[in-house]
């Protein structure tokens, strides 16, 4: 099973062939980021699930009480750009709030349950980012 870096090696290799779908059957993009400090760019495979014509992944960082630092670069730039299979696509970030947020909750919860199970482990609120094609 893929993690990490070799994961985001493989699927950027294989356009997505290896490493789109994953544990459970998942599906992965791979999110590209400008790092806040470096200003270099940074890439993460995370679950996904499409709402519309939007991308929907959970700052979850396994329930860790700092926010991952893919979360972090979004919220000091929220332009970016993932790659989902073989097609590369320039996103603008938000959060989701309030009903919105409940119910992509339910749905990204409903991909990997663990989720729930991140939330019971912090006390921050697990933020759900919604990624919006741009251009």
């Amino acid at each position: 099973m893929l993690y990490g870096t070799e994961h985001v090696e493989r699927y950027l290799q294989t356009d997505g062939d290896e490493g789109y779908r994953w544990l459970r059957d998942t599906t992965i993009l791979i999110l590209f980021t400008t790092g806040r400090s470096s200003g270099k760019q940074r890439r993460n495979a995370l679950i996904y699930r499409d709402d519309a014509d939007r991308h929907i992944v959970v700052a979850s960082k396994g329930g860790a009480d700092q926010h991952p630092d893919w979360y972090l670069n979004l919220q000091a730039d929220p332009h970016a750009q993932i790659q989902v299979k073989g097609d590369r696509i320039d996103v603008r970030a938000r959060d989701a709030a309030g009903e919105e947020r409940e119910r992509l909750w339910k749905k990204m919860a409903e991909a990997w349950p663990q989720y729930d199970d991140y939330q019971q482990k912090t006390e921050r609120e697990i933020p759900i980012v919604v990624l919006e094609t741009t251009g």
